[in-house]
């Protein structure tokens, strides 16, 4: 706080006697006359005097720490408050993406009361109309955003390719239950898409006689990687500052 706050000095001058030219009247009337004038102002105050006023700063002008002022206020309040800042202002090349997460968490909630109150009606309703008691259905909302889509779809086909359900990442890119289904029989039973359109031979889904097959017509295997060595380069917003200097240097 000491270090934000100023103090306005206005010194009264004197004639070469060293007497003050005005009197007491004159200088308490300029001293309320600059108190008005910033009286508006924040931690700022008013000193009127005939005498000279020096200022002396006791602190360690060698320390390496930083000097920025506002910064170490902001830093105390969140400390007093017992809150990292770095969850609200998050420094450095993820510091937008990590705010758009935060603002994610906060509307998580929401969508977890309309998925729940939508699923209640979805039962109820089934419920009434079926005769039977064979099937059931319930309603869920995908958490999926304008940001976060692509590695929702990523992830849902990591786990179809467990066994998981195949039209999680079609609906993860936008599209609808009814569109995916009725895409899949156009391409394969009016358009017979799986006979015309083959996809290259790999040996990951390839069982051992076909690659025995395969192999003594003469036919190169293609691989799913793209004949590059080393890990694939990360993208920018899972990169660190130090390696994004570094690129920036090399370029």
């Amino acid at each position: 706080m000491q270090k934000l706050l100023k103090i306005f000095v206005q010194k009264l001058p004197r004639d070469k006697n060293g007497d003050l030219i005005f009197d007491i009247d004159e200088a308490r009337d300029l001293h309320n006359n600059a108190v008005k004038m910033l009286a508006n102002a924040i931690g700022v105050d008013v000193l009127t005097t005939p005498t000279d006023v020096e200022s002396f700063d006791v602190s360690d002008d060698n320390s390496s720490s930083s000097n920025d002022d506002l910064e170490r206020v902001e830093r105390t309040v969140y400390n007093a408050f017992g809150t990292p800042q770095s969850i609200f202002n998050a420094d450095g090349n993820v510091a937008l993406t990590n705010s758009i997460l935060n603002d994610e968490a906060y509307v998580k909630t929401m969508v977890l009361q309309f998925s729940s109150f939508f699923d209640r009606l979805v039962r109820q309703k089934t419920k009434k109309g079926m005769k039977n008691k064979k099937y059931g259905f319930r309603f869920f909302m995908l958490e999926t955003t304008q940001y976060n889509y692509k590695e929702l779809a990523k992830m849902y086909k990591e786990q179809t390719q467990l066994g998981f359900s195949k039209c999680l990442p079609q609906i993860a890119l936008g599209h609808s239950q009814s569109m995916i289904m009725n895409t899949i029989v156009f391409e394969n039973d009016i358009l017979n898409l799986p006979a015309i359109m083959i996809p290259p031979l790999m040996s990951s889904t390839m069982n051992i006689e076909t690659i025995k097959e395969v192999g003594s017509k003469g036919t190169k295997l293609m691989d799913e990687g793209s004949g590059e060595a080393g890990r694939p380069e990360k993208p920018d917003s899972e990169k660190s500052d130090k390696t994004i200097a570094n690129r920036e240097s090399m370029g």
